[in-house]
């Protein structure tokens, strides 16, 4: 039976996609979050979301602010439906920060930027947005510390969330000829450090992640 180690714990539902398909399924925490105490201005109108944790940490310390009056920037679709189920109305989305970068640059460059993100955020975003003069202040709204954890065999696929997912795998396990199944470009350029041998999820989703390795498998089988 093929194996697939998952570097994040899955919902029931999930789960049970993997159950369905007749391949086996090891899933742990590659990461940990742990939400800051901030404290988030009140005179900002425009936000920019990279992930769910940093809409989270926002909700957490943001009942003093008129959510309706909110503007919300955002990358994924997981990102928007929490941001929209909380009231807050989303401008843009877009599947990776450098796009949603370009959108704001070209769309909003007379407009001030409150940005919301975790302590091991990636340079793209913030470089682009300093570099086209965009008013942009950052809050790190959580930190994400990595788990390593040591695994004595060889899984037959691996799945990956995100970077820093990747390098707390490596820390203890090398890929050798296990086939990578990314979320997304940004969590691809990462592993390709390491293995060409990936599949990328055609929609950034953990559903799409989980429906790649699926299909691959069966039809490999």
């Amino acid at each position: 039976m093929k194996t697939v180690l998952s570097t994040k714990i899955l919902s029931p539902s999930q789960k049970e996609l993997f159950l369905n398909s007749g391949i086996g399924l090891v899933a742990y925490d590659a990461l940990h979050i742990d939400f800051l105490d901030i404290t988030i201005p009140d005179d900002y109108q425009n936000y920019i979301f990279t992930s769910k944790n940093a809409v989270k940490a926002f909700l957490n310390h943001s009942k003093h602010l008129n959510i309706d009056k909110c503007n919300a920037f955002c990358v994924g679709e997981k990102t928007r439906m929490l941001l929209e189920e909380n009231g807050m109305k989303v401008i843009k989305t877009e599947e990776n920060a450098t796009d949603l970068g370009d959108f704001i640059i070209k769309n909003h460059e007379n407009e001030k930027f409150l940005f919301l993100c975790g302590n091991l955020r990636r340079e793209e975003l913030p470089k682009l947005l300093s570099r086209n003069k965009i008013r942009c202040t950052e809050i790190i709204a959580y930190n994400t510390h990595l788990i390593p954890r040591k695994f004595n065999r060889i899984f037959d696929g691996i799945l990956f969330f995100s970077p820093s997912g990747i390098k707390s795998y490596m820390q203890e396990n090398p890929i050798s000829k296990s086939l990578a199944f990314c979320i997304g470009n940004t969590t691809a350029n990462e592993v390709k450090k390491h293995t060409d041998q990936i599949i990328i999820a055609n929609r950034p989703t953990v559903e799409n992640v989980l429906v790649q390795a699926i299909k691959h498998f069966k039809k490999n089988d």
